[in-house]
C-alpha cells in the first residue's frame, strides 16, 4: 500500500547551501558519526546517573535536544503546516523517541551495556531482513550478525526488571528505525525538521517522568553542563545524522549497518580508554565489516 503521509515542511533555516553540501556527503559517513556518538553518549550519562538520577538525566537529555532543535526547526511551524496524518507520525516519533530513551537508561542502570545492546540488536536484524531480498544480502547479514556476535560478551541477566526495561527499548529502538525513516523519506531538510518537532513531543512525554529527578542539576551548573554536553552528544548529533543516513538508504541497509556499532564501540575502547581488543574480537570487526562492505542496498524507487 502506498505510502500517503506527506513530508513536514522544513524549516527556512535548514534550507539552502548547507543541506547541499549535506547531500553531497555519503550518507555512510553521517552513519559513521552517528555511530560514534552513539556510546560517547550514554558513557557519561551514567556517570551522572548517582547526581540526578536516571529518569532525571533521561529528562535533561531529551530536553537539551528540544532546546536546541527548537530555533532551527520551529516545530510549532512545522505542526501548524503538516496534514493530520503527518501529524500523527510526528506524535508517535516523538512519543517512541521519549520513552526509548528512558527505557534505555533504566535497562543501563541494571544490566551491562553489552547485554543491553544485544537485545537491542535483536530487533534490527529483524527489520534488515525486510528488504533484504537477494542471496547475497541475506549472506551479508549472516556474516555481519556473526560479528556482531563474536564482539559482545553477553552474559544473561537474573533481573527480571532490567531485562524488561532492555527488551521494551529494544522494540522502541525497531519503531526508532520505522518512523525515523518515514520523517526522512522527504529529504534532508524535511526530515530533520520534523525530528525537531519529534523532540518537542518527547519533552512533553518525559516531562512528568523526569523533571523532579533533574532538579538538583540546576543549582549545579558543571552538573547541568555536562548533562547539556550528554544530550548533544546523544539526542542532537546522532539523530541528525541519522536523519541525513536515513534520507539517502533504504530502511534494511541502514539496520543492517548498525551492526557496526558493536564495532565503534571497540574502536572508542581503543582510542579513549586504551582498551587492546582481542583476536576475538578483531575476527568480530573483520566479520562485521565484510558484511556491510558484501551487502548491496536495494535501487530507489523512480
Amino acid at each position: 500500500m502506498e505510502d500517503r503521509t506527506q513530508a513536514p515542511a522544513a524549516s527556512p533555516a535548514l534550507a539552502g547551501p548547507a543541506f547541499t553540501l549535506a547531500n553531497s556527503v555519503p550518507p555512510h559517513l553521517w552513519f559513521g558519526v552517528s555511530s560514534v556518538f552513539h556510546y560517547l553518549g550514554p558513557a557519561f550519562a551514567v556517570l551522572l546517573f548517582p547526581h540526578v538520577g536516571v529518569l532525571g538525566m533521561a529528562w535533561l537529555r531529551i530536553a537539551t535536544a528540544a532546546l536546541v532543535f527548537a530555533p532551527l526547526t520551529r516545530p510549532w511551524a512545522v505542526f501548524a503546516r503538516a496534514d493530520r496524518s503527518t501529524r500523527l507520525l510526528l506524535v508517535a516519533f516523538g512519543a517512541c523517541l521519549g520513552v526509548m530513551n528512558c527505557s534505555f537508561y533504566l535497562a543501563l542502570d541494571r544490566l551491562p551495556i553489552s547485554l543491553v545492546a544485544a537485545i537491542e540488536f535483536v530487533g534490527t536484524i529483524g527489520v534488515a531482513l525486510v528488504g533484504l531480498r537477494s542471496p547475497r544480502n541475506l549472506a551479508a547479514l549472516a556474516i555481519a550478525v556473526a560479528g556482531t556476535l563474536l564482539l559482545m560478551d553477553v552474559k544473561w541477566s537474573s533481573d527480571p526488571v532490567g531485562l524488561f526495561w532492555a527488551f521494551l527499548n529494544g522494540a522502541l529502538f525497531v519503531g526508532y528505525i520505522v518512523l525515523g525513516h518515514r520523517v526522512a523519506r522527504a529529504g534532508a531538510g524535511d526530515g530533520i525538521a520534523g525530528l525537531g518537532a519529534a523532540m518537542a513531543v518527547a519533552l512533553l512525554v518525559v516531562l512528568p517522568i523526569g523533571f523532579a529527578d533533574a532538579l538538583p542539576a540546576f543549582s549545579a551548573p558543571p552538573l547541568l553542563l555536562a548533562a547539556v554536553g550528554v544530550g548533544i552528544c546523544s539526542s542532537v548529533i546522532p539523530y541528525i545524522c541519522d536523519q541525513l543516513a536515513m534520507s539517502r538508504l533504504p530502511r534494511s541497509s541502514f539496520a543492517l549497518m548498525l551492526s557496526l556499532l558493536p564495532v565503534t564501540a571497540t574502536l572508542i575502547g581503543v582510542i579513549v580508554l586504551r582498551q587492546v581488543p582481542s583476536l576475538t574480537d578483531c575476527i568480530g570487526i573483520a566479520l562485521v565489516v565484510a558484511g556491510v562492505a558484501l551487502h548491496k542496498p536495494a535501487p530507489a524507487p523512480a
